[in-house]
């Protein structure tokens, strides 16, 4: 069922399985709004904003042309393709990514060996496949299935609070960049805000705090639910690189692998 309330990725999503309009001044007011996010040091990534701008330039190229509504679709995919390979310099994971997250649920198994060989190709040494190892990397999905059900639940909710409590959305922007705030001067750095990139990188080296998976999610929370723009694939990336660091180190199993195994759970599940 579409909501008619979805705004930003979901709008661009619900736009190709629909004729949903897909405003062209987004691109703009979704680049500076992002900007603003950033700026300012809320929690959010960027894949966000340029499969929003991307989007909503390729819908209005496709209505300057008068295409039909299945190529019209396809040319929001080919904005968000073009976007998303500008932003992060990986033009066939832009490709693909564009394609499969507007039809979740399709598995293209001929994929499957590749991409995990691709995924797991920078890891220096991966613990021989037995019976223990396997049940433990099962743990860990099962474990990254219920954070990506939290992260989701937290989300949502956030943004219901935000939406309760304060009925002015200035209000809430205003509240929200405050609770970010304090939030940054209670953990004592700015680990959480923005993308977190770096921290991923201390994750494979197993040198993450315990913490930063929840911190991480309440920082998301907090920004994005306040109405501040941005993506939430980078903290869906962090969350599950910290979970799967702090699983190894716990369980002494390969952190680098518990990772990366910790990145592509939650981010499929979220």
């Amino acid at each position: 069922l579409h909501d008619e309330h979805d705004t930003g990725t979901n709008l661009v999503i619900s736009a190709i399985h629909s004729d949903d309009n897909l405003p062209l001044k987004m691109a703009p007011l979704i680049f500076i709004s992002t900007l603003i996010t950033h700026l300012f040091g809320g929690s959010a990534g960027r894949e966000g904003a340029a499969l929003q701008l991307g989007g909503s330039i390729g819908n209005g190229i496709g209505k300057l042309f008068h295409f039909d509504d299945k190529d019209k679709h396809i040319m929001i995919m080919c904005g968000m393709s073009a976007c998303f390979s500008a932003l992060f310099g990986t033009p066939m994971a832009a490709a693909i990514f564009s394609m499969e997250v507007v039809s979740v649920g399709i598995m293209y198994y001929a994929a499957l060996v590749p991409c995990v060989i691709s995924s797991l190709v920078l890891i220096d040494s991966i613990p021989s496949f037995g019976i223990g190892n396997a049940v433990r990397i099962s743990v860990l999905a099962i474990l990254c299935a219920g954070i990506s059900i939290l992260f989701c639940v937290m989300l949502h909710q956030s943004e219901a609070l935000y939406k309760h409590f304060f009925k002015n959305p200035y209000v809430r922007v205003f509240v929200g960049g405050c609770i970010v705030i304090v939030l940054t001067l209670l953990v004592g750095n700015q680990n959480y805000n923005g993308t977190g990139v770096n921290i991923i990188a201390q994750c494979i080296d197993g040198t993450v705090r315990p913490e930063a998976f929840l911190l991480k999610m309440i920082f998301t929370a907090a920004t994005l639910g306040a109405g501040y723009k941005g993506g939430d694939i980078v903290p869906s990336f962090f969350t599950g690189a910290a979970f799967g660091c702090l699983f190894g180190n716990l369980l002494g199993f390969s952190p680098a692998l518990c990772t990366a195994v910790g990145m592509a759970a939650v981010f499929c599940g979220v």
